[in-house]
């Protein structure tokens, strides 16, 4: 056993979010932060040096499929580009899967995703098939990755709660299996009736078990969709706000001004989470349309003006719905900040943020952060600034979890000859 002062020591760091750019380090015992000052006296089994290089926080992966991961092609490519194609597509290929056939898939984009400093990551499992394999699979893989990344799992019923017979029975085993939080779909509900009830059944359930909620909530480029009116006034209902997220919420974009000033004023009450997913909804959206083409996303901005909570997410990593796709969540930012407008240095910073601390707030996590007594999970990149790492979208120079360094990306070097 060693006696030395730390198991790590991260010399020279700039911290995010530290205005006068003041050069820490930052020491680690036992998988915790100990100690953030300048020119800490002692010595480590490991010291790494920043070089002034930025110290951030993990990246944040707020939402994705990992069950349907890695499967694009698979047993053919979605040809329309839509939403709805997609779905029957993963239809017929989600009666092939096996356990292990997920598990492969999953902990493979865990794995690229990690080297590129995302350590934690929120998961929808399709719970819309009697056998649960894509549950029991992912359930597998949070137990198995434990050690180098913090998995959520949401029971997610792809195909409706009431609109396909025995659905609602499967998310409650669901829940009763172990998964962190409750989903939804109410807009692929047969009726606006149905997606109402599926709302509030959420909400009840949410509460019986205890666990989260993340609703895939109004994404399509129908106006008429107006089921985010629905989720906030549950959350004010029930106190839950914090404890709630609308995921993808595109059809914000498309609804009447008058209508959505009205509707921003209830979202403040109700202080729900926000998840847009700007890749894949830039592609997914707008289909339809002729021109002018609708950018498909949320209200990213507007909400964030508004103070409200939103994080960003891939959605989707090489599938039936996004054939593309790396897991960088620097890529997903770089298109945030795009399609959202958000080119205001500020904006930008604010783009950063909602692949880190807002999306740490979307999945409530109470371990997070570069601050002394905390888990001792962070990145140490290759810019030293937000702008430069979402300009450039590299992979970090070493991503330590849970006071380990588990990865160490040498930057590719060009010469002229």
């Amino acid at each position: 056993m060693s006696n030395r002062e730390y198991d790590l020591l991260v010399r020279r760091g700039k911290l995010l979010g530290k205005v006068d750019g003041e050069l820490v380090d930052i020491g680690i015992k036992n998988g915790r932060i100990t100690k953030i000052e300048v020119a800490i006296a002692g010595s480590a089994d490991v010291e790494i040096d920043a070089e002034g290089r930025l110290v951030s926080p993990p990246f944040v992966e707020s939402h994705i499929h990992l069950d349907s991961a890695l499967t694009a092609g698979e047993p053919r490519w979605n040809q329309s580009g839509t939403l709805f194609e997609g779905i029957a597509i993963w239809s017929d290929r989600k009666q092939n899967i096996s356990i292990q056939d997920v598990k492969n898939r999953a902990i493979a984009t865990l794995k690229q995703q990690a080297e590129q400093g995302i350590l934690f990551v929120r998961s929808h499992a399709d719970v819309s098939e009697s056998r649960a394999i894509a549950l029991q699979a992912l359930l597998e893989v949070r137990e198995e990755v434990k050690d180098w990344i913090t998995l959520q799992v949401v029971a997610f019923p792809q195909d409706g709660i009431y609109s396909k017979p025995g659905n609602e029975a499967l998310l409650e085993q669901a829940l009763q299996m172990g998964v962190d939080v409750v989903g939804g779909i109410p807009h692929y509900e047969l009726t606006r009736e149905y997606g109402v009830r599926s709302v509030e059944r959420i909400f009840e359930l949410a509460a019986k078990y205890n666990k989260l909620i993340d609703i895939h909530c109004d994404e399509i480029d129908d106006e008429q969709s107006r089921f985010l009116e629905v989720v906030a006034a549950c959350a004010i209902s029930t106190g839950m706000g914090i404890r709630t997220t609308a995921s993808h919420t595109t059809a914000f974009g498309s609804y009447n001004d008058a209508y959505a000033f009205k509707l921003m004023g209830f979202l403040q009450r109700a202080q729900i989470n926000f998840i847009a997913n700007p890749l894949i909804n830039i592609t997914l959206q707008g289909r339809a349309d002729t021109y002018p083409k609708r950018r498909g996303v949320t209200r990213v901005k507007e909400l964030w003006q508004n103070g409200l909570n939103v994080s960003f997410g891939h959605d989707c990593v090489q599938d039936p719905w996004y054939s593309l796709g790396t897991g960088n969540m620097l890529d997903v930012a770089h298109m945030g900040v795009h399609v959202c407008q958000m080119t205001g240095l500020s904006e930008i910073n604010a783009c950063y943020e909602m692949v880190t601390i807002k999306g740490a707030k979307t999945l409530h996590l109470d371990d997070y952060g570069v601050e002394v007594g905390k888990s001792a999970s962070l990145l140490v990149l290759e810019e030293s600034s937000c702008y430069d790492a979402i300009r450039l979208r590299r992979k970090p120079r070493y991503v330590i979890s849970q006071g380990k360094l588990i990865t160490r990306t040498i930057p590719e070097i060009t010469e002229w000859v």
